[in-house]
């Protein structure tokens, strides 16, 4: 049906940068808001960044002015530049979309979907 799939983490050093990418792919009738989240070991998600169709942005106060989010709404990828990294930025980051799509007897479902989650390492 519906999948997100991210790519681009990976182990880094404290300063360095890394690019995650995340798209969506299957029945997908509408893509409204998508961004990324992360969960640290022992920790809750955490919300980093997320970007509307329109472009607003919603930043983390840890990760503002460090990590940029885009998105190529025709290709229904969101992007999150991460530069100047830092040790407590080591998690699972997770993409996700609010979307509206159609399942197997193609009924309209509108709900957030979420990427399997890809780690980021950052070593000090």
């Amino acid at each position: 049906q519906v999948q997100l799939v991210e790519s681009g983490g990976g182990l880094a050093q404290s300063g360095g940068s890394l690019r995650l990418s995340c798209g969506a792919s299957g029945s997908i009738v509408a893509i409204w808001t998508m961004g990324w989240y992360r969960q640290a070991p022992a920790k809750e998600r955490e919300l980093v960044a997320t970007i509307t169709n329109d472009g607003s942005l919603n930043i983390a106060d840890p990760v503002k002015g460090r990590f940029t989010i885009s998105r190529d709404i025709a290709e229904k990828t969101v992007y999150l530049q991460m530069n100047s990294l830092k040790p407590e930025d080591t998690a699972v980051y997770y993409c996700y979309a609010d979307m509206t799509y159609k399942n197997y007897v193609e009924a309209l479902v509108a709900e957030k979907r979420w990427g399997q989650g890809t780690t980021v390492t950052v070593s000090s």
